[in-house]
């Protein structure tokens, strides 16, 4: 029953990794061509190829892919691999449309304006791709195998592939380009980051207290934040004791360090940035009164 949910297909996927592309494709004919902008991935090889042969990114973005297309296939299973060859069509799709009508914005040749817009635009477009579960084949794909074999982050990775590319693209970039396309890169980087994961980056303790119970009360009292009280053992004397485990906004954070100093300034304390909370107080509105981990 789980692997049925995992592989099920949904219309809201399909539509938003079909926008992600849009604004990808976008970005690319209006912002990376007219400004000599080179990318990443195969998308910066099928620039490449148009800088050189005159070749159409539209038909070139397909045609590369189907290598890539086959590894996905036996490594990422069967509802990633539909939803790559979707974000794969429809980017190609996109490039056309947005060849055939193209709407370059006024940047006044500002090449510093133009490699962020590239950059944010990149981000954002391929970020929505990623939060919902696709790909637009490419380098997307082994970055995508990266994060699900190792753990590593889909931005970080694709910067590193990316740069590969990036060094080909010098064949038909000046120096200068290139430094601002690398602007583009870094900013496209933690953009996707971002978008995939949630932009609210919250604060999780770890508190190491003899007084677990007047930290706990403590938190709850002045943030109104749940905590919770997780029972370890000393590893060199064995002796048991409890941890205090709480996730705060940011702006609390000095707050709950004030408060550790003032009950236990011996204490060992850890600080975590949690990427994504879900949940009350953080994911849906916070309630005006205490609340608590803690299932009674």
């Amino acid at each position: 029953m789980m692997k049925t949910n995992l592989e099920r297909i949904t219309i809201k996927d399909i539509i938003m990794i079909a926008l992600g592309t849009g604004i990808y494709a976008w970005g690319l004919i209006n912002i990376n061509i007219p400004n000599e902008l080179a990318e990443g991935g195969i998308s910066g090889i099928t620039l490449i190829l148009r800088a050189l042969f005159n070749w159409n990114p539209a038909y070139t973005n397909l045609i590369l892919n189907i290598p890539l297309i086959i590894i996905g296939y036996r490594i990422l299973g069967r509802r990633s691999l539909i939803y790559t060859l979707w974000g794969i069509a429809t980017l190609s799709f996109w490039l056309y449309v947005w060849q055939t009508f193209p709407t370059p914005p006024a940047l006044h040749h500002d090449m510093l304006i133009s490699g962020l817009l590239a950059g944010l635009l990149a981000g954002f477009g391929l970020g929505l791709v990623f939060r919902f579960g696709g790909t637009s084949g490419g380098t997307d794909v082994v970055a995508r195998i990266l994060e699900q074999k190792f753990g590593i982050q889909i931005g970080r990775s694709m910067f590193i592939l990316d740069a590969m590319v990036l060094l080909l693209s010098l064949v038909y970039v000046d120096l200068v380009n290139m430094m601002y396309t690398l602007i583009a890169s870094f900013v496209f980087a933690q953009v996707v980051g971002v978008v995939q994961q949630g932009s609210y980056t919250a604060r999780s303790f770890m508190i190491f207290t003899d007084y677990p119970e007047e930290i706990s009360h403590a938190i709850m009292d002045q943030l109104e934040r749940g905590t919770s009280l997780i029972k370890s053992e000393g590893g060199y004397s064995h002796r048991e004791q409890r941890i205090v485990y709480a996730v705060v906004d940011p702006s609390e954070v000095n707050t709950v360090q004030h408060i550790i100093e003032e009950i236990d300034a011996k204490a060992f304390v850890s600080i975590f940035t949690a990427q994504e909370q879900l949940g009350e107080g953080f994911s849906y509105l916070r309630p005006k009164k205490m609340f608590s981990f803690d299932k009674k």
